[in-house]
């Protein structure tokens, strides 16, 4: 789909990428072979041999500073099979003295989950082997935490389905969007961020493995979700196109098995907490 967009142009909005793809130019190299010899029809062509040659030498950037944040899924597609979805869990909202509790990580294939005083610093590692990420709000939460707390650039491509949701109409942030599309998160349903910094909390004081391992249960069912999303957002995307049909639509994954299970009564227990203090 990447190679079909014409937005990240200067210039170039909706109306005019529809007119393209009536005219017959569906991709960049049917208009840098046949788009015309005009000055703006030049320009463009200009434009669209540089993002060929930023799409061969991975600079993401390139597309990342062009392309509006409601349209990045078109990149989906090109970029999947190094995809990492991801989700960190922390002692707070806001990064300086608050820090990263846990991050997981799904690849599609395996899932990886790095845990504070044990094995977090090898994120720093792992995450590079990847050229897409997925978050829902890592624009403002996820990503800035990330860069901050392990000092790190992050030049991969970057797709925040909040704001893709939000365009398609989606309210109540992502547990709300998950319950829109039935997606059941069973005995961690009704567990919320605010969870997590308790169950961190519970696990560090007590030494209790159980609230940790229910604490990992929930970062991973975050990341396994966010590839469903990601797969149903793109297919919803893309058939409000012109150029959709049938089978471009990409084939939802079957979501793995997680050997990891959360401590189902610790779980009662702080639901109760949090209903009797109203958090």
């Amino acid at each position: 789909m990447i190679e079909n967009t014409f937005l990240h142009v200067k210039g170039i909005g909706h109306k005019s990428e529809e007119k393209f793809w009536h005219k017959g130019y569906l991709t960049w190299e049917d208009f840098i072979r046949r788009g015309g010899t005009s000055k703006k029809n030049h320009l463009i062509k200009l434009e669209l041999v540089k993002s060929k040659n930023a799409l061969e030498t991975k600079d993401y950037s390139y597309f990342q500073n062009r392309l509006a944040k409601i349209e990045r899924w078109r990149f989906f597609d090109y970029l999947r099979s190094s995809v990492a979805y991801i989700d960190i869990e922390t002692t707070g909202f806001k990064s300086g003295n608050n820090y990263i509790t846990t991050i997981a990580l799904y690849d599609g294939k395996e899932v990886k989950y790095y845990v504070y005083g044990k094995n977090l610093k090898k994120f720093k590692q792992d995450i590079k082997n990847y050229d897409l990420i997925v978050t829902y709000n890592g624009d403002l939460f996820d990503l800035p935490f990330i860069k901050q707390y392990f000092n790190i650039d992050l030049p991969q491509f970057h797709i925040d389905l909040r704001w893709i949701f939000a365009n398609l109409g989606y309210r109540g942030g992502l547990k709300g969007i998950e319950k829109a599309l039935g997606i059941s998160r069973g005995e961690l349903d009704g567990v919320t961020g605010y969870f997590a910094v308790l169950l961190w909390r519970e696990y560090k004081k007590n030494k209790n493995k159980r609230a940790l391992d229910t604490l990992i249960a929930y970062n991973i069912e975050d990341v396994i979700n966010l590839e469903y999303l990601m797969f149903t957002a793109y297919n919803v995307k893309l058939k409000e196109l012109s150029i959709y049909k049938e089978e471009l639509l990409l084939k939802i994954p079957t979501p793995p098995v997680i050997d990891i299970q959360p401590d189902v009564e610790l779980v009662n227990r702080l639901k109760e907490y949090v209903n009797r203090f109203n958090y």
